[in-house]
């Protein structure tokens, strides 16, 4: 299989569980990006928090390291891949059903932490299956497989926050919660009871106990590299409107313009960004990202324009396409005698990188103001493309 070219497409429309995943990270995608931009109105408008308050709810994401550890570890000591991808599922549904249920400022901070950081393991459970079938059936084409199984995890982002504003707009929010809810619940659906077993390879799990933290230091280095790399997009999410509304004054439907443009766009490229790395090199390619992000970050801090800012958010686009596509796929090549661990660990760089960039965002526009606090993300991005750029050389 490894001497032929395959079509991506193709290997995953040929597969039961590839199809399956297709569908279950879709529902999961629309569920948690409808209800996650809702989530500070909720806690302002139905809870009374102040807003400083309210902001702080997204530092809870520092949990999902923690979670996803564990989570992995488990994991890949079970035989069936797919149990704790339930598990993950059901308390996720749970959790979202006692936020909905809230009447407390401080019962979705702790909900968040504790059952939600663990459902936000179930995608990264879903990757480490996808590597357990790719070890087992090899194929030239396999950054490809990753990205098509991960493009409707995109294409949920899109739609989703479009459902929830509507949603909560007609419904309300504490309907908007529940909705999440069922979608948590619903991922289950297309897996049914199929199993996926683990992926065992003797000559990776040999070797002496002692040296597994050694053995787990380069998917921790990429992991806090990739968080460097992130940290502009909470900025993003959180100023941007802002400068737009208020500096630049264009409308709301422009405003919507600019932020839906990258979703979009990073769907249309992470095909791209997979052919290139089977042909270039994984790590390569999210070298090239990173340059991407800091022309992005740097195109948003000099924008005086609504067009500077369409091209930021396309050069930001071409950073969380080579993420999308390759993260995962390259953690597990970092920590292959433990992809549950590898795909849980990356994935949680996500939660951090907001966290982070949420404190930074905070910090940085009362020190430098608007636009210019997009030169602090793009400083941290220039180093993460020295720090890539350090991993490709020793992986080649």
């Amino acid at each position: 299989m490894l001497d032929r070219s395959e079509s991506a497409l193709g290997i995953v429309l040929r597969s039961r569980f590839y199809r399956s995943a297709f569908l279950s990270l879709l529902v999961a995608g629309i569920g948690v990006s409808s209800a996650t931009p809702q989530l500070t109105l909720f806690l302002v408008r139905d809870l009374g928090a102040p807003l400083p308050v309210a902001g702080l709810y997204y530092v809870t994401n520092l949990a999902a390291p923690i979670a996803g550890y564990l989570i992995g570890r488990w994991s890949d000591r079970s035989r069936d891949r797919l149990l704790w991808f339930r598990i993950c599922s059901l308390v996720g549904g749970v959790g979202w059903l006692a936020m909905a249920a809230a009447h407390t400022v401080w019962i979705p901070f702790v909900i968040s932490t504790l059952a939600l950081s663990v459902a936000g393991g179930s995608m990264a459970l879903l990757f480490a299956a996808c590597r357990d079938e790719l070890s087992r059936n090899p194929t030239r084409a396999e950054n490809r497989v990753i990205a098509t199984v991960r493009m409707t995890f995109t294409t949920g982002w899109i739609l989703g926050p479009v459902f929830g504003s509507w949603f909560g707009g007609v419904f309300g929010l504490r309907p908007l919660l529940v909705a999440t809810a069922v979608c948590m619940f619903a991922q289950l659906l297309p897996l049914g009871r199929q199993r996926v077993d683990r992926y065992t390879d003797a000559a990776l799990h040999a070797g002496h106990p002692r040296r597994r933290l050694t053995d787990l230091m380069p998917l921790l280095v990429f992991t806090a590299v990739c968080v460097l790399a992130m940290t502009g997009d909470t900025i993003k999410f959180g100023y941007l409107p802002i400068y737009m509304a208020e500096q630049l004054q264009v409308s709301d439907s422009v405003r919507g313009a600019v932020i839906g443009i990258q979703p979009l766009l990073e769907l249309m490229l992470l095909p791209v960004v997979a052919r290139l790395a089977d042909r270039f090199g994984a790590m390569r390619a999210m070298t090239v990202g990173a340059v991407l992000g800091l022309s992005g970050n740097v195109a948003y801090a000099l924008s005086t324009s609504v067009a500077g800012l369409f091209l930021g958010q396309a050069l930001t686009a071409g950073l969380w396409a080579c993420v999308g596509a390759l993260g995962v796929t390259i953690a597990q090549r970092l920590y292959p005698q433990g992809v549950g661990t590898a795909s849980a660990v990356f994935l949680s760089a996500i939660p951090v990188g907001s966290a982070i960039g949420g404190a930074i965002g905070g910090l940085g526009v009362a020190a430098i103001g608007l636009p210019h606090v997009f030169f602090i993300p793009a400083g941290l991005t220039a180093l993460a493309i020295v720090a890539f750029a350090v991993l490709s050389t020793r992986e080649r």
